[in-house]
């Protein structure tokens, strides 16, 4: 029989284990709930992750949208006319369009059978919208609706000055096709150009544009003095349309062989 002394001895050393494991467990629970506490926070920064690149595209749609480009202008008055010829003018339409960087264009146009295009006259004043490094050439090859780039066609003397004409590349010598122009001006500034497919020959289409040109006036300038100066300018070097003015139009190499033609 164990003594009263042993048997007490053993208490405080059963309830120590005990009181130990005890502390084991719970730091074991603390452990366990830590790590599912971090687990959880893991789990719910990738759900947040994913769900933040499943709304990059919405975020992309947030972008600052392009500035609007041209638009037609249906308040605005026509600023340019052209003086009576003939009843060529009866199927025409003519449009205004404006850019917010304060640029206009002016635009008459001819229509022939189907509402096909066959003349195209667009007067352009640029704002601040206006890309000097963008070609206007072909900006004019677009207009004309050709396939490939345009190639010199000589010049023509109008009553603003030399014009600059183009054609489609790769047309056959002899084989109709319709003739851009382009004039530009600096100061003030200001842009001519457009097409025309009337006429049967080649100089009879050249023409038909200088008597376009030389026929075109101007009906208002608004707050443009020196566009005014530059058309009353033009009017005193205007010819008139037709055999008696023609002689004096065509310039350059290649038009030198046309004169005696026209």
């Amino acid at each position: 029989m164990h003594s009263l002394e042993a048997r007490t001895a053993t208490f405080p050393t059963r309830t120590s284990i005990h009181l130990a494991l005890a502390g084991f467990a719970d730091e074991v629970v603390g452990t366990l709930a830590r790590l599912f506490a971090y687990v959880g926070t893991l789990a719910l920064l990738a759900i947040l992750g994913l769900a933040a690149l499943g709304q990059l595209p919405d975020l992309r749609d947030d972008e600052p949208t392009p500035k609007p480009g041209w638009s037609i202008a249906d308040r605005s008055h026509p600023a340019f006319a052209l003086s009576r010829h003939d009843s060529f003018e009866k199927s025409a339409s003519y449009t205004i369009f404006r850019h917010p960087g304060g640029g206009r264009r002016d635009v008459m146009r001819w229509t022939g059978e189907a509402d096909k295009a066959v003349a195209e006259l667009d007067v352009y004043r640029p704002g601040g919208e206006f890309n000097p490094a963008q070609p206007a050439v072909a900006i004019l090859a677009s207009l004309m609706g050709a396939t490939g780039p345009l190639e010199e066609a000589g010049l023509i003397d109008t009553k603003f000055g030399p014009v600059a004409l183009f054609r489609p590349g790769g047309a056959a010598k002899g084989t109709p096709s319709c003739l851009g122009y382009l004039k530009r001006n600096d100061d003030p500034a200001l842009q001519i150009s457009g097409f025309s497919c009337q006429g049967d020959t080649l100089p009879a289409q050249r023409a038909a544009i200088a008597c376009t040109l030389n026929r075109l006036t101007l009906l208002t300038a608004g707050n443009e003095p020196k566009l005014a100066e530059l058309f009353a300018h033009a009017e005193l070097r205007r010819r008139p349309c037709g055999p008696a003015g023609s002689p004096d139009w065509l310039l350059g190499a290649e038009n030198a062989q046309l004169r005696e033609t026209l």
